[in-house]
């Protein structure tokens, strides 16, 4: 499973609830094509968004092995949730269906753990945020993921959660200026909550963020959901 130089490529996927990207990835995790962007069909059920994902594919060149970000609770290969996307999601099995369309074999992650993957240093208490089409969160602890820690659904504030409060809809119905005064509140929030010693926010919105951010914090570009593939076949290196 290899190239002419001797190394395995990897296509990483990032679904999300806007758009799909792709580009492939070498063996340490760095670009070797462009990040690829087609717009998430809709209604997003998953058989179109596994032909979005076949054409992306197509035109990345070789690769052999696939990554893929989902936005909502991945357990072993089947997503089990899928708020900002299609109800046909829950229950089906995401890495067997696209590694059969592929040929290639496949491992699927929440797309907000695939995003820190690509961002955190693994010392300590690290926390991701995503904005976008909603709210996505990882927690790691010394480099270990914690799963599936959807925290854009728990309360936040004023009965809603910090999805309800933080999504993209949410933005453009409020303006910037209030969002940016929610996503300081919801900093604090974390902080106490966490007591973690690094947050990185990135998704799509995150470009709009216009804070006096903490110490902290950091933003971080959006590619990083791309990025973080190649942490999830670290085990398997030859």
């Amino acid at each position: 499973m290899v190239d002419e130089n001797g190394s395995i490529r990897t296509l990483s996927v990032d679904i999300g609830g806007s758009g799909v990207k792709a580009m492939v990835l070498d063996i340490t995790g760095n670009p070797l094509t462009e990040r690829a962007r087609v717009d998430t069909p809709q209604p997003a059920k998953p058989e179109v968004v596994i032909n979005a994902i076949t054409v992306l594919a197509a035109a990345q060149g070789e690769f052999h092995r696939i990554s893929v970000g989902f936005p909502g609770v991945v357990r072993c290969g089947v997503t089990e949730t899928a708020v900002n996307l299609h109800p046909d999601w829950i229950g089906f099995d995401l890495e067997t269906v696209l590694s059969n369309r592929l040929n290639k074999p496949v491992r699927a992650i929440n797309d907000a753990d695939m995003q820190g993957f690509g961002a955190i240093a693994g010392k300590g208490v690290e926390l991701v945020v995503t904005l976008g089409t909603g709210f996505g969160s990882a927690l790691f602890v010394d480099g270990k993921l914690v799963p599936n820690m959807e925290m854009g659904h728990h309360p936040f504030r004023k009965g809603e959660t910090y999805e309800e409060q933080l999504r993209r809809a949410e933005l453009e119905k409020i303006g910037e200026k209030r969002w940016n005064r929610r996503l300081e509140k919801a900093i604090a929030s974390l902080q106490r909550l966490f007591n973690y010693d690094y947050l990185y926010i990135g998704g799509g919105e995150a470009v709009r963020v216009n804070i006096q951010l903490p110490l902290n914090v950091k933003l971080i570009p959006n590619v990083t959901g791309l990025l973080g593939g190649i942490a999830l076949w670290r085990d398997r290196e030859s």
